[in-house]
């Protein structure tokens, strides 16, 4: 009979194949292939009346899977659950005591957590084994419970007030309302005009210098327009340049902490144009184990859910090392202590390599592309953490030319240090130097350089710009960021281009509902708050069911009251004049997934459809045709002309008919709330009051 071995239940099948590799013959390693229990589909799944008590039922396919784990336990010495070091791994494990009827064994049945697939740490962990630690659970359940409660009592009313299918969700409505409201402030917003004026000079040498102008009598100056600017260029002309001061010095420049989640994430948007949800898929992989030329398979990065800056001393020593042989003593510094957010959770560490020794260059071969992308990030980025700043020398001066300042700098670096490793990610700047010249000096003018320029609206979100602000809001967690991106985006709610997000009418409608409705629920400050009371959860200070008996009584007088009093949104079946090709029906307005189209009431016998273009309202402002309200293939709306192709006009907002008394572009509605008639020229800052009366042309 063979001899009893210790059995390791992990997630997924990767992970079992690099713990083989340390483990040896005593361990047999099973995977679970990801939850095996959790609140059923087809119900609320948390009993409100029964103190929140919830629901739990094995997931359908995992029967098999449990039932191998059972006759592998029956001749098990000893049982170790190791699911990953998080809230969500601790819950998968706790998960298992119960669906593998576990309790009854409890002296046998051990929790381990690793921050690193290596050898080194899974042995250690083994020795350090423990029991579940239900802070975690507790933590994960309450926010299982929280975001099942939130989207299975919302989702009802949006089938009823707008259409069926749709969903909301608690850290995801935060995250569409951040969208909308910038595209509202990005709609509303009116360019103001202003000038800059550089001077074009020589020094006695005959080298050229550029200066900007700064100041008046002492005072930062604004020119609001060209006739401003004409009178300071006038005056410019007029009098000498005379050098006032010049400052040499040197500035130095910090390297970045190693990543957490999100400054990954944020990082592999800006630097490989990955999607954070690729990014997490990817690092996943680099955590579990990727089989490696002469080393078998190994896992090549720490644990990627974290928010923590924190290096352990082992990773460190060896950095240290490695830096001091591979790029010379020069580049050793004090050891570098990041400060991790306020909030930040500390029980695991930065993402890093799980060995600096291993080069991206080294392992090339042996990972995807992707792989070799993101490997390289996180190795370079935390390499360039623990190397000394970047020096520079600088040179300012300041010049003088009547009751008017200007100024010049330049930079020139002196000692790369971090930037050795990591200049290819730095903004693309050149150094510029500064000519030699003395206080005194008076310099030659060679031209004046006047510009006109517009203010610019706030950027639309980008992925990673969304994740810096959720994550500085307090908002979601490691886990969170990459799944509220794709569940909006899946919902078709917000809809990407050119790697910006625009909220689609779907969304605005949701968003709408949900802000009138629920201002409290969908507030980041409350979300904020609620995720300060989730991590009190996972410390022990706080009971996890009172979260939810301090949130459920607000949640369900807003609910009660939206049922009632929230108006339906106009998204029905409306019937038109345009006649069904197929059978000769009217054809009726729908609402799809990418907003309103014209479909054959006879469904499903006659399945035609056609594009919904809405009248405006409005004449174009080109050729005197009708102006439609269309979509773009991503679900954006836009406003063009009857008459396309021959007419090109589009707009992204509402023409009035008019043209702009300065420029002649079209002129647009700008705004929702505090609405104005603006140009649609981003170069002309003209605008005037809106009027509901006004008539339409």
């Amino acid at each position: 009979m063979a001899s009893s071995k210790n059995l390791v239940i992990v997630e997924s099948p990767a992970k079992a194949k690099t713990l083989k590799k340390f483990l040896g013959s005593n361990y047999k390693i099973e995977a679970t292939m990801g939850h095996v229990r959790d609140l059923p589909k087809s119900e609320l799944g948390i009993d409100i009346e029964n103190d929140f008590e919830p629901k739990y039922i094995t997931i359908r396919g995992k029967g098999e899977i449990l039932a191998k784990l059972r006759r592998e336990i029956k001749s098990a010495n000893k049982i170790y659950l190791a699911t990953d070091p998080d809230r969500e791994g601790e819950a998968i494990s706790w998960h298992l005591l119960y669906a593998l009827k576990l309790n009854d064994k409890s002296e046998n049945v051990h929790r381990i957590t690793f921050n690193e697939i290596t050898k080194t740490a899974v042995k250690r962990s083994i020795k350090e084994a423990r029991d579940i630690d239900m802070d975690l659970v507790n933590a994960q359940q309450a926010r299982r419970a929280l975001d099942r409660i939130v989207g299975y009592k919302i989702s009802p009313l949006l089938w009823k007030k707008v259409k069926k299918g749709l969903s909301a969700g608690r850290v995801q409505s935060v995250a569409l309302k951040l969208i909308c409201d910038r595209a509202e402030e990005i709609d509303s917003f009116i360019p103001e005009e202003y000038w800059s004026i550089e001077a074009g000079l020589k020094t006695f040498a005959g080298k050229k210098l550029k200066a900007k102008l700064s100041k008046k009598n002492g005072k930062s100056i604004e020119i609001k327009n060209k006739e401003e600017a004409d009178e300071i260029l006038k005056a410019l002309s007029e009098n000498d340049f005379t050098v006032k001061e010049v400052k040499k010095g040197t500035r130095t420049k910090n390297p970045y902490p190693p990543f957490t989640t999100s400054t990954m994430q944020q990082e592999a948007s800006k630097a490989l144009n990955f999607s954070a949800q690729k990014t997490m898929s990817v690092a996943q992989q680099l955590y579990e184990g990727v089989s490696i030329k002469g080393e078998g398979t190994v896992g090549l990065v720490s644990y990627i859910r974290t928010d923590s800056v924190r290096v352990a001393d082992e990773a460190y020593n060896e950095t240290r090392e490695f830096i001091a042989g591979e790029y010379g003593e020069d580049y050793l510094c004090e050891r570098r202590e990041y400060k991790s957010r306020a909030g930040a959770q500390d029980a695991h560490e930065a993402i890093r390599p799980t060995s600096v020794i291993r080069k991206p260059s080294l392992i090339k071969d042996s990972l995807s592309n992707d792989q070799f992308k993101l490997y390289k990030l996180i190795w370079e980025r935390f390499v360039a953490s623990q190397l000394p700043q970047a020096v520079y020398d600088t040179n300012s001066v300041k010049i003088s030319c009547g009751d008017y300042s200007l100024s010049a700098g330049g930079n020139r670096l002196k000692f790369d240090g971090y930037l050795l490793v990591y200049k290819k990610y730095e903004e693309k700047k050149k150094d510029e130097e500064i000519p030699e010249c003395h206080e005194g000096d008076v310099l030659k003018l060679n031209e004046l350089l006047p510009e006109q320029h517009f203010t610019q609206p706030p950027a639309r979100y980008t992925e990673a710009l969304l994740i810096k602000t959720l994550e500085e809001l307090g908002v979601g967690r490691p886990s969170t960021y990459a799944p509220t991106i794709s569940t909006i985006t899946a919902r078709n709610y917000v809809t990407k281009e050119n790697r910006l997000f625009y909220p689609t009418e779907l969304g605005e409608v949701v968003n709408e509902i949900l802000k009138n409705n629920f201002g409290d629920i969908v507030n980041a400050d409350f979300t904020a708050r609620m995720e300060e009371e989730l991590d009190e959860v996972e410390d022990g200070k706080h009971e996890w069911k009172q979260v939810l008996r301090d949130f459920y009584p607000h949640f369900k007088e807003l609910l009660d009251d939206a049922m009632e009093n929230q108006s339906d949104v106009t998204v029905k079946e409306e019937e038109t004049d345009i006649i069904c090709d197929n059978c000769g029906r009217n054809m009726v307005i729908k609402f799809g997934k990418y907003g309103k189209f014209l479909a054959c009431p006879g469904f499903p016998e006659c399945r035609n459809t056609k594009p919904y273009y809405e009248d405006a309202g409005v004449k174009c402002p080109k050729c005197g045709g009708k102006v439609y309200i269309k979509k773009s293939k991503k679900g954006r709306k836009f406003y063009g002309c009857e008459n396309n192709p021959e007419c090109d006009f589009i707009s992204w907002n509402k023409p009035t008919g008019e043209l702009c008394p300065v420029c002649g572009s079209p002129l647009v509605e700008k705004g929702r709330k505090n609405k104005k008639i603006a140009c649609s020229s981003p170069e002309c800052g003209y605008s005037e009051e809106f009027k509901e009366d006004k008539e339409e042309s």
